[in-house]
Parts: structure tokens; C-alpha cells; sequence
């Protein structure tokens, strides 16, 4: 199987290698196109910029391709900013577009909330998650994020911090995850070997 973990030059790219390497599955880093159309299945991390990501993925001229890809149904996963990315805009950068899978706009928390929410939370479930199968009732999940993906219709599981947000997504093959998988201990690695095994 062939799995992709598109790197567009931000950070955590080998704790991502290190779950995937525990789960025991190929994989590669792509940085191109090329690298996307060869993919049975991508991985977005995120962490950094929502700006940034975005920017990057123009720049590197794989937008359309990954648009493309998803649309043509290839297993995505999106890790925190690799999540909210699937939204079309984000408070964090006003006027940058995310790549409008979905519909919605991603918020800060608000003025009476520390950000980051930095910190292990429960995260409770909406319906049925794949990525969530054979995890315990409220999963305990590594969470490092200042923006959320408020609750909508393809959310599966959700945290609270200060509000009710989307910590799984799932819908048809699109999921995402805003907490860290690579920091989550064995039931991180157990939802990378969910997606794995999809």
C-alpha cells in the first residue's frame, strides 16, 4: 500500500513517521503532484500556520491535484491544521482559502479561553467513527491547538474547551482529527492503524 505524508515544509513530519512506522505500513514523504497521484491513501499534518499551509500547497502547485484526489475518493486524513485545512477559511488568516471539501469557517477560542488549548482531554462520540473503532467510551487525546472546527454535520466525535468542537471528522473518505495522534500514546497510534486499515 502505498501512503503519502505530504510535507509542506512544516515541522512534526517524524513523530507522523514514527506512528506510521509503529503501525508497520509503508509509506512516503511527497512534496509534488506526482507524489499525490501515485497515493492509496494521504496523510496531512498539520502544525503552524493555517496561512502558511495554505500558501505552501499553491505554491507548490498541488491544490487541484489534492482536491482531485479526495473527490476521487483516496482515504485522506487530516492531523490538527491538516483537519481545519478541509474548511474554507480560517479566523487565523481572513482572506487565505482552505480547500472547501467542506463547508464552514474555522474560529478561535474565545477571549476567556488560555490559547493553545495545550493538554490531554476526553473527547465524547456524536456516531459511529471508524477511526474511533475499538477505543474506549471517551478516548483521552493530546490536544495543542488555538482554533477549532466548531460542531457540523460531518463531525463524529467532539471535545470541549470553553465550547463544543469537532475533534474526529469523518465523511465518506474524508477524516481528521484535531488532536495529535503521534502524541497520543497507544490509542494514537491506534486511530493511525484504524486509517491504515480502512
Amino acid at each position: 500500500m502505498s501512503i503519502a505524508i505530504f510535507d509542506y515544509g512544516a515541522g512534526n513530519l517524524r513523530s507522523v513517521q514514527n506512528t506510521l512506522d509503529e503501525v508497520g505500513v509503508a509509506y512516503e514523504l511527497v512534496r509534488d503532484a506526482a507524489g499525490l497521484e501515485r497515493a492509496e491513501k494521504i496523510v496531512l499534518p498539520g502544525v503552524g500556520h493555517f496561512g502558511q499551509i495554505t500558501r505552501a500547497l499553491d505554491e507548490m502547485q498541488v491544490r487541484q491535484t489534492l482536491i482531485a484526489r479526495i473527490h476521487a475518493g483516496v482515504p485522506f486524513l487530516g492531523i490538527c491544521l491538516g483537519l481545519q485545512c478541509l474548511f474554507e477559511e480560517s479566523a487565523e488568516a481572513p482572506g487565505e482559502r482552505g480547500l472547501a471539501i467542506f463547508n464552514g469557517k474555522v474560529k478561535r477560542f474565545g477571549e476567556g479561553a488560555r490559547v493553545p488549548h495545550m493538554g490531554w482531554n476526553n473527547v465524547d462520540l456524536i456516531k459511529p467513527s471508524k477511526l474511533l473503532k475499538g477505543l474506549p467510551a471517551r478516548p483521552y487525546l493530546y490536544f495543542a491547538h488555538s482554533y477549532f472546527v466548531p460542531v457540523v454535520s460531518q463531525t463524529a466525535a467532539m471535545c470541549t474547551y470553553t465550547v463544543p468542537y469537532t475533534a474526529v471528522l469523518e465523511e465518506g473518505n474524508a477524516y481528521g482529527v484535531q488532536c495529535h495522534p503521534e502524541k497520543s500514546g497507544p490509542l494514537g497510534i491506534a486511530i493511525v492503524r484504524n486509517f491504515v486499515e480502512l
